[in-house]
């Protein structure tokens, strides 16, 4: 058995432990029994934002947007869609800037929406704009290699 990885649930934050090939079966989380990966983006706040990008062993890709951006608005279903191709190899997540403000700022958010690429909680690539499911997966894809 290889090293095991460790996945943040999007639904309770918990920090599950397993074997990276179970990754493909659907795993659920060990506390409360929810799906570790949906085909959504995990919503993440001030509060628990360190914990997905640095504690999850799998690349993280944070949309940075507002509710009152139309390109955000735009890019929104095609984050989800890309979501759907990109699990469980990566984890998609989106941050509202205007509801975690100090996170946006920590990042230097300038434009939105921004997609960041973390991986082991280190930024490794950072695109501006609204893109499609398709320029989505491949940049993701370029970004995190594979």
């Amino acid at each position: 058995m290889r090293e095991p990885v460790h996945i943040v649930c999007p639904h309770c934050g918990t920090t599950n432990r397993l074997p990276r090939e179970r990754l493909a079966e659907r795993p659920a989380c060990g506390k409360c029994k929810a799906p570790l990966f949906d085909g959504h983006p995990a919503a993440l706040g001030e509060a628990d934002f360190d914990r997905h990008v640095g504690k999850s062993d799998i690349p993280v890709v944070v949309d940075f947007w507002a509710a009152w951006c139309g390109p955000c608005k735009m890019m929104a279903p095609q984050f989800e869609r890309a979501a759907q191709e990109l699990e469980p190899h990566v984890r998609l997540a989106k941050l509202d800037t205007e509801a975690a403000q100090g996170i946006a700022a920590r990042y230097g958010i300038r434009s939105i929406p921004t997609m960041i690429a973390f991986k082991g909680g280190r930024e490794i690539a950072r695109q501006s704009g609204a893109m499609d499911a398709a320029s989505i997966v491949r940049w993701v894809r370029g970004a995190v290699g594979g």
